[in-house]
């Protein structure tokens, strides 16, 4: 049988050819092997060959980066420099990271398996974080209250909060610590940062341009392991002030309850099983377009994911049609390919777990009008573009987070009963509203209990919007005005002058 995925070997070896392949840990401002000697092995999703070898961090590992970053904290140079420094040496890091913006977007689209158009342009919103963050360093600010009276001042100031634990995810390697770490450094905290163990290259990159942009040693201190080793050790930490933290809604929880014993402050951007409202008089071309676009963006690996598409019954029929043929048209091939739309899957394991759900929906009822399972490939993991129809609300398909290329289609019949199943799960990360009628659009969207609400658009974004969930979808919000403000702690500064009359004297 001819390969449905063909897979360009030129192209590969010239990507690898100008790419790092091995990564160090960087403690203290210096690469360094594991001290175990261990190291992971990362084989490419896509060409089922090894891309990368990351040195294994342990417990000696994670001793060394939380001394570095609690000394550098305590005693260093970076908390105490005014905002306009750290603004910019913030500024200099940016740039150094879009001069290399093809070598991270190779090693994100070879570790994750992510087209490389994509990759290009999630290297280019991280740059536009990295500056956005730039600037909040020198907007940090606190409050006056000079009202008590003429002996009286009150000062509200913002401190760091100090070492913060950065554990980060696979879907999105590098723009996801661009969420995080610019916010605490603009803040003046120090940080340990956990990539995955399966795409640590763009992150542990990263550290070489650190110092060449004046970052002082043990500021930043950057780890590749495993999750049970290091990942959980930082979250319990008493050398660590804040856990920030992207992932499953079932890790998160996990992190959050190990936290508790020495109350860290905690950010949590969790799972989402976000619902695309379609209402009769939408723009039907335009919600189509960005029904494709959401349910298979990065393959589904997306916490944002629009999987979840609710449709008025009135229109059903006619839009699951042109869906279909529009998901017909999506490319999923070799990621190295700028023409590719969706690369492979993250693992093996991961590909079998998404076949899984797709075979219980069908199980349950609901009807597979496209896809459905793997397509056959020379390496490498990939899905066919899925649609299931005819679901209800109850199903496991249209509550639980599949993470694929799937995209579940549930029919409405009034905006009460919509809103009802868009609230209907655990989640409350996203959703969108497709109508042209403002009473329509505004009014579901203030009704829905989600982080963001789009309305007539789906998964656009900027710095300077918050991004979080609600419920099970996270604790906290990345990005926006308050994103260095959320790595601080304020402080009360009570002050008097003039004489004080003892308490204990008579009157």
């Amino acid at each position: 049988m001819t390969a449905a995925i063909r897979l360009d070997s030129t192209r590969l070896a010239e990507t690898l050819a100008r790419v790092p392949r091995s990564h160090e840990l960087f403690v203290n401002g210096r690469f360094a092997p594991a001290k175990s000697g261990k190291t992971i092995e990362r084989v490419s999703p896509a060409h089922g060959i090894k891309v990368s070898t990351y040195a294994e961090a342990g417990g000696a590992d994670l001793d060394l980066a939380l001394d570095a970053a609690r000394a550098a904290f305590d005693n260093g140079p970076w908390p105490a420099m005014s905002g306009a420094e750290r603004s910019r040496i913030l500024h200099k890091l940016a740039d150094l990271i879009e001069a290399k913006l093809d070598v991270f977007a190779a090693l994100d689209t070879l570790e994750a398996g992510k087209p490389i158009s994509q990759a290009r342009g999630e290297m280019a919103g991280a740059v536009d974080i990295w500056r956005y963050a730039a600037g909040l360093a020198r907007d940090l600010h606190g409050e006056t209250y000079s009202t008590f009276g003429a002996n009286k001042l009150g000062l509200v100031v913002r401190e760091p909060i100090g070492v913060v634990s950065i554990i980060t995810p696979w879907n999105f390697p590098f723009l996801i610590v661009s969420q995080k770490l610019p916010f605490a450094l603009a803040a003046g905290c120090t940080a340990v940062v956990k990539p995955s163990e399966m795409t640590s290259g763009s992150t542990l990159l990263l550290g070489q341009l650190l110092a060449e942009a004046g970052i002082p040693e043990g500021v930043v201190n950057i780890l590749s392991g495993y999750g049970p080793q290091i990942g959980a050790p930082m979250t319990t930490d008493p050398r660590v002030d804040m856990v920030s933290f992207t992932g499953s809604t079932r890790v998160g929880k996990a992190a959050v309850a190990a936290a508790s014993a020495t109350l860290k402050k905690m950010s949590m951007e969790l799972g989402g099983k976000n619902p695309q409202l379609v209402f009769p008089d939408a723009d039907m071309d335009a919600a189509l377009d960005a029904a494709v676009f959401g349910a298979y963006f990065n393959a589904g690996e997306c916490c944002n994911a629009g999987s979840r598409l609710l449709v008025h019954q009135d229109i059903a029929a006619e839009f699951e049609a042109e869906f279909v043929e529009r998901s017909r048209k999506v490319v999923v091939d070799d990621p190295l390919d700028s023409r590719t739309l969706v690369g492979a899957l993250i693992s093996p394991q991961h590909l079998a777990l998404v076949e899984g759900h797709v075979a219980n929906a069908k199980l349950q009822g609901a009807d597979i009008t496209l896809g459905g399972g793997r397509l056959e490939s020379e390496a490498g993991q990939f899905m066919a573009a899925t649609v299931v129809a005819q679901a209800r609300p109850s199903m496991a398909i249209a509550r639980d987070e599949v993470f694929g290329p799937v995209a579940t289609i549930i029919r409405f019949a009034s905006a009460d009963e919509a809103v009802t199943i868009a609230n209907s799960v655990d989640y409350g990360l996203s959703a969108s509203v497709w109508s042209r009628d403002f009473d329509t659009a505004v009014g579901i969207a203030r009704r829905i209990r989600a982080g963001t609400v789009w309305t007539n658009t789906f998964m656009d974004g900027a710095a300077e919007l918050p991004f979080g969930g609600f419920r099970q979808s996270g604790i906290g919000r990345e990005l926006g005005r308050n994103a260095a403000a959320d790595y601080t702690e304020e402080k009360t500064l009570h002050l008097h002058c003039g004489p004080r009359t003892a308490w204990w004297l008579p009157r």
